[in-house]
């Protein structure tokens, strides 16, 4: 089995975690809660599994194409600009 080394500052230690992710696209969101992520335990650069991401974004288009539903909406801040 091969050591995982971080590409930004070379550690091997990781830790995994879940977290929420944030998808945008065309300035339409999807939250994803709970996503697994390794976080690099000596300079916190984030790894995200390539089939995680997949998924992530095959939901969004299926929920931007009604295909599926969402499990639920929330309300994003907005900033308006004086």
């Amino acid at each position: 089995m091969s050591k995982i080394q971080c590409n930004f500052c070379g550690s091997e230690r990781y830790e995994e975690r879940r977290i929420d992710y944030l998808y945008s696209h065309q300035g339409q969101y999807l939250l994803a809660p709970n996503t697994p992520v390794e976080i690099c335990l000596s300079c916190g650069m984030v790894y995200y599994d390539a089939s995680v991401l997949k998924e992530i974004e095959r939901r969004f288009f299926a929920i931007q194409q009604k295909q599926e539903k969402p499990d639920r909406y929330i309300q994003m801040p907005t900033t308006t600009v004086a």
